[in-house]
């Protein structure tokens, strides 16, 4: 895979800086710009045209998440960094794709970011347990085989036109099967829909 730029989104300055030490000697990643969540964000991903978003959400997630979508729809897959797993809830709901600890080494970091980049979650083991689990008997039972290709699918960070052509069904009918499946699963986002699915055993990636 070629480099992989990388955009910091962080309101402290140091924690920006530390970000970009941390990945500045990284194979494969290149800081391409920093940034403050308060700032024009959309004009942030036209000047510096990242791959993947590293996002520092702070000390007041619940802040932090409301400005996600202000990235837009096109924007990148974002992965988020926190202290601890008391925000991990809130802020994997606003749709990131990865959730790592503050801590994680420049190893962990690259690992998840192409990880992100290919459409796949990337989790720290000590955040998925914050995250909400439902019974998997019951989802199991009320997932068609319709939705779970669905689900396969999005496994793979394809998009509905993708998934629609692959399975020979329309645009409508996948954002239908989608809406079934975030439904099911209490998920808030696909990324978490597909995180919770593996959890449960219903897909393997």
């Amino acid at each position: 895979m070629d480099t992989q730029r990388v955009l910091i989104v962080a309101d402290d300055p140091l924690a920006r800086a530390g970000l970009a030490a941390l990945l500045g000697g990284a194979e494969g990643c290149l800081v391409a710009g920093q940034t403050s969540a308060r700032d024009d964000l959309p004009a942030a991903l036209d000047v510096y045209r990242p791959d993947v978003i590293v996002w520092d959400p702070g000390w007041d997630p619940d802040f932090s998440a409301d400005l996600l979508p202000d990235f837009g729809e096109n924007a990148p897959p974002v992965v988020a960094l926190l202290p601890d797993a008391g925000q991990a809830g809130s802020v994997w709901a606003s749709g990131v794709r990865g959730l790592l600890r503050r801590s994680a080494s420049a190893e962990q970091l690259t690992a998840a970011i192409t990880a992100a980049r290919l459409g796949l979650a990337a989790l720290d083991p000590a955040l998925m347990g914050a995250l909400p689990l439902a019974t998997p008997i019951s989802i199991a039972a009320e997932l068609t085989p319709r939705e779970l290709d669905v689900l396969r699918l999005l496994a793979h960070g394809l998009p509905n036109k993708t998934i629609a052509r692959q399975l020979e069904i329309s645009d409508h009918t996948v954002k239908f099967h989608l809406n079934a499946i975030l439904s099911k699963l209490g998920a808030q986002s696909r990324t978490e829909a597909v995180v919770l699915a593996i959890r449960l055993g219903l897909i393997t990636v």
